[in-house]
């Protein structure tokens, strides 16, 4: 599990201790990569000065950020942030209007299809195409934070519900709960990005 970024380490990093700093670094840096690649057509290098950026941005603005609010899940914020940094970049793209309309729109379905999982039933149709290397990572990038921790310590790092009930301080039935609604939203946002997105098969 990520560490938790509450409100004594807020007040280490805005003190400029190097490793509050480096925790964020470290903790952020892989996450938001994948968060960003696709938004930015996959341009590796694009999103490599869109990651740093967004960084650079957060520690210059870290007062901004509500750990109490978020309850120490930093990830949402850094997303808003990132999201900024990715229109300024496209800004600069031949692609900018198409990548950019197509990321709202996303944002717009997904934000929705979140909100429902909670309080209504969801179809749980199996995947309508292959599952490609690709389109796991793009859909693995987009998932709220707390979805996909807790998809990849189950079936990345395969801990049981138990361990991940402990690391979340919640119990078993609470995280097979999150589980299973984690596997939903897997599910739609694959299916959703499946027919939109063109992406292409790894080897």
């Amino acid at each position: 599990m990520r560490p938790i970024f509450d409100v004594s380490w807020r007040q280490r990093a805005l003190a400029g201790q190097a490793g509050a700093v480096k925790r964020l670094a470290e903790a952020a840096l892989e996450p938001l990569y994948r968060f960003c690649l696709y938004r930015l057509g996959r341009n590796h290098h694009l999103c490599e000065d869109v990651v740093q950026e967004t960084l650079l941005g957060a520690i210059r603005h870290l007062s901004d950020y509500k750990p109490e609010r978020a309850r120490g899940d930093i990830f949402p914020w850094l997303t808003g942030l990132a999201r900024n940094e990715i229109r300024r970049a496209l800004a600069h793209e031949k692609l900018a209007v198409d990548i950019a309309e197509f990321w709202t729109k996303m944002d717009e379905q997904l934000l929705s299809l979140y909100a429902m999982l909670d309080s209504q039933p969801f179809s749980s149709d199996l995947l309508a195409r292959a599952e490609t290397r690709e389109m796991v990572n793009a859909t693995m990038a987009q998932l709220p934070h707390h979805y996909g921790q807790a998809l990849e310590a189950k079936y990345v790092m395969g801990k049981s519900v138990r361990d991940i009930a402990a690391a979340l301080g919640t119990s078993a039935k609470a995280a097979e709960s999150l589980l299973s609604r984690a596997r939903v939203a897997f599910r739609a946002t694959f299916l959703a990005l499946a027919n939109n997105l063109p992406v292409e098969p790894t080897a």
